[in-house]
């Protein structure tokens, strides 16, 4: 964790959160639970599975944890 007043514990989430926004659409007047269900949705079903990552490689998360750790195969 870095000190007080330093950004960098702050980035990958708000890089995250940029790509939630930028890649999925929430309607006016979504419930808190629509929300919720969205987010589940994007995290489980495309940002895991699908979606590529420079910092590993071009590769999506779920795949870069099966080379790397040989007790998920």
């Amino acid at each position: 964790m870095s000190g007080v007043a330093q950004c960098w514990d702050n980035a990958p989430v708000e890089s995250f959160f940029a790509s939630l926004k930028r890649e999925r659409e929430f309607p006016a007047g979504c419930t808190r639970d629509a929300a919720k269900a969205i987010v589940f949705e994007y995290i489980e079903l495309f940002y895991n599975p699908i979606r590529l990552h420079s910092s590993l490689g071009y590769v999506a998360p779920a795949e870069y944890e099966r080379r790397h750790n040989p007790t998920l195969r």
